[in-house]
């Protein structure tokens, strides 16, 4: 049954984002988001993880809208937006097993980092961190997490070229065991199997009537 979405309209203040917007997403599946900045990727992404409810249209996972149950959508999808949302006192490892505490743990926080090249930094607090190993810590959470879904919103931003190998061989693991991506991104991240949605240039403002 996967994950689809159908005749999605997206308002974002007074602009037209995108309308009559359609995609299906099946288990071992992975959409690649293209288009311009300001396109809608990311706004296409925060609905499809339920932090924005569409103007129109619905969202179905297995054949039931999302809007049944909230909050069990949320537990089944892991999002990685444009912010690395570490803890800066908490150690590399420590972030990890909050992460892994919220999602349910696949895989063991040792072995996530070790993916990135980021096991001998597992004692560091995450204050020290540059740039890409913030993101490769947010990237190794993945790993250690247990939802079907994940949501990546230009996962490869202050990445080197060895972590987004990393980051393709993640993606691959997770569909092979039937997961499902849909992944915003400006780089060809190696997936020559994957679907793509593009969306169209940004709109121009319009009435909207809130009454």
């Amino acid at each position: 049954m996967g994950f689809n979405g159908e005749a999605l309209t997206c308002i974002r203040g007074d602009r037209l984002v995108f309308e009559d917007l359609d995609f299906d997403l099946q288990p071992g599946g992975c959409l690649v988001l293209r288009g311009p900045n300001g396109s809608g990727k990311s706004s296409l992404l925060r609905l499809c993880a339920g932090f924005l409810a569409p103007a129109e249209g619905r969202l179905r996972f297995d054949g039931l809208p999302i809007d049944d149950d909230r909050e069990a959508h949320r537990a089944r999808l892991t999002y990685v937006g444009h912010l690395d949302p570490l803890k800066p006192v908490l150690t590399v490892a420590e972030n990890l097993a909050f992460w892994a505490g919220m999602n349910g743990a696949s895989e063991a926080a040792e072995d996530a980092l070790a993916r990135f090249g980021m096991a001998g930094l597992a004692d560091l607090p995450a204050r020290y961190l540059s740039a890409g190993q913030r993101r490769k810590v947010n990237l190794a959470r993945l790993a250690t997490s247990a939802a079907v879904l994940w949501l990546l919103d230009e996962p490869t931003t202050a990445l080197d070229d060895t972590a987004v190998a990393a980051l393709t061989a993640l993606i691959a693991a997770h569909r092979a065991a039937g997961g499902m991506v849909m992944a915003a991104t400006h780089i060809d991240l190696g997936l020559p199997d994957a679907a793509t949605l593009r969306l169209e240039t940004p709109r121009l403002p319009v009435a909207v009537d809130f009454r």
